[in-house]
């Protein structure tokens, strides 16, 4: 564990980033978030988990690919704060300090690509490990006494967003990020740190996807947020985008983990791909190979038929799916089509669903994709809502 620290206190030392620190133990009440050990991307960190590879191999209907290179904002004017989903597999209740591959590949497959049109920021934080999940499920039962609920999780979230707003927002406009767990934070932040504080104003966007934002039925505003609306328009900023995914053909069943809320509220659900209601294309960024966290299987799509050799981590399949909000008895979710057709070389299929020993669990929908199926689309939303933001602050200069 401690190996990890000294490789890192080296790099940051030879790329003259200033004085650096290692990762807190675990058991650390409060972690003190000037620590770059405590980040996975930062702009002046010297190991900078969002600065990766992030060309797509481009597969449209015909079957001929292309790549498509991926060009990084040069000077962005506001910075978004991305909060990962379950991905740790360290064997206790909550994880440690020391990111690995299951924070780097969440990082490069849901963030890193935000990159063209903010500057980023993503802390690590002592998050419910997938053992944890797992457990109640038949799963083995997590290392050691299990810590309270003070310790990591929603506090470390909060530490790292205190700091970030002392020392690095500067009044910039900023974008949350989170899906799943992360979404959980956010939702929670959002409405106990930014509600109702001067950080409101600052608000560009928040990505909340693969949770749950309730609303009342029929309104986009109420439920989980006093004030901060849905978002209906990418001209709309300062407003929350959330959904849960299912395959079309394959509605929540009455086991679902997603998709329902409580006390008369509805689940929220706002399509990326048409904002103001009905049906959409998407632009989507999917793994090449493998799924989030590994609870997808490790067998891909095959894209083309017959396969062709794909070197890019992602690949972008135009016109592949269409998505659509649907409401079905307590449900609320976002449905995905495959827009398959037999006779063209494309992939008639996704992955996205969480797989047991005993099969898909159809309880999570396709929770895996959730940010990959509207990755592009999210990205065009967020700089048009930044577009927005900027000019309605300009207005208020000159009043």
């Amino acid at each position: 564990m401690r190996w990890r620290a000294v490789l890192a206190w080296f790099a940051l030392m030879s790329a003259g980033s200033g004085t650096a620190m290692a990762a807190p133990d675990p058991p650390v009440a409060r972690a003190d978030y000037a620590d770059p050990a405590l980040w996975l991307c930062r702009p002046d960190l010297a190991d900078d988990r969002c600065e990766v590879d992030l060309d797509a191999t481009v597969v449209p209907a015909s079957g001929q690919l292309s790549v498509e290179r991926f060009v990084p904002a040069k000077t962005p004017d506001m910075d978004c704060f991305y909060v990962y989903p379950t991905v740790s597999n360290d064997p206790g209740w909550i994880s440690d300090f020391e990111a690995n591959k299951d924070e780097w590949d969440a990082v490069r497959l849901q963030f890193a690509r935000f990159g063209a049109v903010c500057r980023q920021f993503a802390p690590l934080y002592r998050q419910g490990t997938l053992r944890r999940l797992r457990y109640p499920a038949g799963g083995p039962k997590p290392i050691g006494e299990q810590p309270p609920s003070t310790l990591g999780g929603y506090a470390d979230v909060l530490d790292a967003w205190r700091w970030y707003m002392a020392n690095e927002n500067k009044g910039r406009g900023v974008v949350l990020v989170g899906h799943s767990q992360g979404a959980v934070m956010l939702t929670r932040l959002l409405a106990e740190e930014i509600e109702g504080r001067p950080a409101r104003k600052q608000l560009v966007s928040a990505l909340l996807l693969g949770g749950l934002v309730m609303v009342p039925p029929g309104k986009d505003v109420g439920g989980s947020f006093r004030s901060v609306p849905l978002c209906g328009s990418d001209r709309r900023f300062g407003c929350v985008i959330s959904y849960v995914t299912f395959r079309d053909r394959l509605p929540p069943p009455p086991t679902s983990r997603f998709g329902r809320a409580r006390d008369g509220l509805r689940a929220a659900c706002v399509n990326p791909a048409n904002l103001s209601g009905g049906p959409g294309q998407p632009v989507s960024y999917f793994a090449a190979k493998g799924f989030l966290n590994g609870s997808g299987g490790d067998i891909p799509p095959e894209w083309t038929r017959p396969a062709k050799p794909i070197t890019t981590f992602f690949v972008t399949t135009p016109g592949l799916i269409t998505t659509e909000c649907v409401q079905r008895g307590e449900y609320d979710y976002l449905a995905l089509r495959v827009n398959a057709v037999p006779s063209d070389p494309r992939t008639d299929e996704l992955g996205g669903q969480i797989i047991r020993h005993t099969g898909v669990d159809l309880s999570w929908g396709l929770h895996l994709i959730d940010v990959d199926h509207s990755m592009g689309t999210l990205i065009q939303i967020v700089r048009r809502q930044g577009e927005a933001y900027r000019t309605a602050s300009v207005k208020r200069a000159a009043r």
